[in-house]
């Protein structure tokens, strides 16, 4: 049974234990900031599928003030629902509604000549708690759902650390793997210089900041990125519709207007030398299985500087050092070991 179709079975048996005409469900949308009509079951045909909230109708009300509302003697000429259909209300009695705990609103209606009770609306709110349940159980669910695309994505980027030794073609693979698994519009790394003083702009998915591949250097004050790198923090925000957009490394022409981001400091040798930015041009919720992922690969790219930092720094010690061939070697006494003297 899917999750619609459950609300749509809790709807079917709030309108029996009530003995209720019709019985609606407003949910949030994605936004947060509209409603919709999510179920409804009703003995005929006259609610309109698909609505979204009518503002000043009686469940706008209980939506805004988050409380009950009970009306006993229903009037089309000063009230209106909003859920049905032009001139579907004519036959409304009576109505009750009560807020859901996670956001929207439970009603039902009759067309009996009677008035629901304060018993009636106890329950009510009963099978209110049980749909709040039925949608954060949905959401732990779509967020399970997401934890096996993320672990082969992660076996994925693994892979680029065995598939290509130049940095060039790993870095590049690999922000273009981070917006495939994470639906973000950009990705870009970032890394600072030895003293500190400023960053730059290495690789990034689509072309934005780059012109002809050459890295943009910038002060390491400048934009969000360089903040990660003064303080050594994390920055995750999932935006506010309508917000200014956000300064990734700071103002620059043709940058698109961002509002979700996720910037992660990447550390070589306990030093943040790195930042991992994503960006996208709308709000994005970002749960805990998407942080944890992006935790993650994260570590995969820390790991490969890792070793292309001990793969650099072996090679300008090896001219340094004396290279002893094998097989056995012809003894000097002038250069042998002195043996350890013994304590008599």
């Amino acid at each position: 049974m899917t999750a619609n179709t459950l609300e749509q079975h809790i709807l079917s048996i709030v309108c029996s234990v009530f003995d209720a005409y019709s019985a609606v469900l407003f949910l949030p949308s994605e936004n947060g900031e509209e409603h919709h009509l999510a179920a409804s079951f009703s003995l005929g045909e006259g609610v309109e599928q698909g609505s979204m909230l009518s503002s000043g109708s009686l469940v706008d009300w209980i939506i805004r003030n988050r409380q009950q509302m009970l009306v006993p003697n229903f009037d089309q000429h000063k009230h209106k629902l909003g859920y049905y259909r032009e001139g579907e209300e004519a036959g409304i009695k009576a109505f009750m509604g009560c807020p859901v705990p996670t956001g929207g609103a439970l009603c039902v209606d009759s067309k009996r000549q009677y008035s629901f009770t304060d018993r009636d609306y106890k329950l009510l709110q009963l099978f209110a708690e049980l749909v709040s349940r039925q949608q954060a159980s949905k959401g732990r669910q779509e967020m399970a759902g997401d934890i096996p695309r993320y672990f082969a994505e992660l076996a994925v980027i693994q892979e680029l650390r065995f598939r290509y030794r130049r940095w060039s073609q790993f870095i590049q693979n690999y922000v273009r793997t981070m917006v495939d698994a994470t639906g973000f519009d950009y990705c870009a790394f970032a890394s600072v210089d030895v003293p500190g003083e400023s960053y730059c702009v290495e690789c990034e998915s689509a072309r934005l900041v780059l012109e002809n591949g050459e890295p943009m250097v910038l002060p390491v004050g400048s934009g969000i990125a360089g903040w990660v790198f003064s303080n050594d923090q994390p920055v995750i925000n999932e935006g506010l519709e309508g917000a200014p957009s956000t300064m990734l490394f700071g103002k620059l022409p043709g940058m698109p207007d961002f509002q979700a981001i996720i910037c992660l400091p990447v550390q070589i040798n306990k030093s943040t030398r790195g930042v991992l930015c994503l960006a996208h041009t709308s709000t994005r919720s970002i749960d805990e299985s998407l942080r944890s992922f992006v935790r993650q690969a994260v570590d995969h790219l820390a790991l490969f500087l890792e070793n292309l930092y001990l793969r650099v720094r072996l090679r300008s010690l090896l001219p340094q050092g004396t290279v002893h061939s094998q097989g056995p070697r012809r003894y000097d006494p002038d250069t042998a070991p002195v043996p350890p003297v013994k304590n008599p």
